[in-house]
């Protein structure tokens, strides 16, 4: 109780100065939660560029609106209710990306399965999650956090409707009081309810296959032997050794490109198109959102290693489920070259 009435002590006195102009103060107070705070502008926009963005004008207008706060609510929970607010302007514009069509030279894709229906994803850097996913969730939370940063979660999340979409990260994946909810959007505690329905219907029935895989523990033995297993077949453009990773069901997809192939004969058309042409390549770890993931680049007569995108695995006990693909824009998120040095001959 007595570190309870000396920290809100604390956060009275910074904001205080804050509001007197003390950019320090102000850091102070918002800086323990940008990292949980980006996640949720992921979580919400599907993006890590725009999250990133999402949190930087969060955090200028929090700076600029500071004398608006009226201590209702915590500091934190306001914050939620600035950032919340942005992702949904930035939802609800027309401007957000298209799909795009295929653009691989020499590469000529084999008919999709189907057509995604999410036009725009990005990975999110497993080394940025660090504190920002182990924070203080609500008593009616059903997410793990862990889950709710799942390429096959997010994925799922940006097929709904943005209001709804807000309503059950807040409520389902966060914790937040029905109250607060409400509170945070202007709207009501019913209008809230009928959301979480609608929302959590929308899930189930949209996405059931991508939310049904279990992966191996991350870093366990188990883990490693398919990425390893998966590492050798691509790498030796084995088409047959890639596929027996594979659960029937599996799929691969590749924002912004629309193009989905689902079924382990639609997923070995497409590598055998990939590789057909004599394209190899080489790959390097890394993890996005909390899976396996690899940077791919792509081997030369020339000798440079062009990076040609990142690979992400989802993984259900010991197969790959989904294989989803990313353009090489994402590599420098991930603290990856455009491209890796000619190999050295052996002398």
């Amino acid at each position: 109780m007595r570190q309870r009435r000396e920290a809100a002590k604390v956060e009275l006195d910074l904001i205080s100065r804050a509001r007197a102009g003390d950019g320090d103060a102000f850091r102070a107070l918002s800086e323990p939660h940008r990292r949980e705070l980006q996640v949720h502008c992921y979580r919400m926009l599907g993006s890590f560029q725009d999250a990133e963005d999402a949190l930087q004008d969060t955090l200028l207008s929090a700076w600029r609106g500071l004398a608006g706060f009226d201590g209702r609510a915590s500091i934190r929970t306001w914050l939620y209710r600035i950032a919340t607010n942005r992702c949904l302007s930035v939802l609800r514009s027309a401007s957000r990306r298209p799909a795009k069509e295929w653009d691989i030279p020499g590469v000529r894709p084999p008919e999709p399965t189907r057509l995604g229906e999410v036009a725009w994803l990005e990975p999110y850097p497993d080394a940025l999650l660090d504190g920002a996913i182990t924070v203080p969730l609500g008593p009616e939370a059903r997410y793990e956090q862990t889950e709710s940063i799942s390429l096959a979660f997010i994925t799922a999340l940006q097929a709904l409707p943005p209001r709804q979409l807000a309503v059950l990260v807040l409520r389902d994946v966060l914790g937040f009081p029905t109250n607060e909810v409400a509170d945070m959007l202007d709207t009501t505690a019913d209008s809230v309810k009928s959301a979480l329905k609608r929302a959590r219907t929308g899930l189930r029935s949209r996405w059931p296959q991508a939310l049904d895989c279990e992966p191996p523990a991350a870093g366990s033995p188990a883990e490693e032997a398919i990425a390893a297993k998966f590492v050798s077949a691509f790498e030796s453009a084995d088409v047959d050794a890639l596929v027996a990773l594979l659960t029937d069901d599996a799929f691969i997809s590749m924002p912004p490109l629309p193009l989905e192939y689902e079924g382990r004969a639609a997923v070995a058309g497409f590598c055998a198109a990939l590789f057909g042409t004599g394209r190899t390549f080489d790959l390097v770890p890394t993890r996005a959102n909390g899976q396996p993931a690899f940077g791919t680049y792509l081997r030369t007569h020339a000798g440079v290693r062009p990076g040609t995108g990142i690979f992400v695995l989802t993984l259900t006990g010991d197969r790959i489920c989904a294989l989803t693909r990313f353009e090489n824009t994402a590599l420098p998120s991930f603290g990856l070259p455009r491209s890796l040095p000619p190999v050295r001959k052996k002398e």
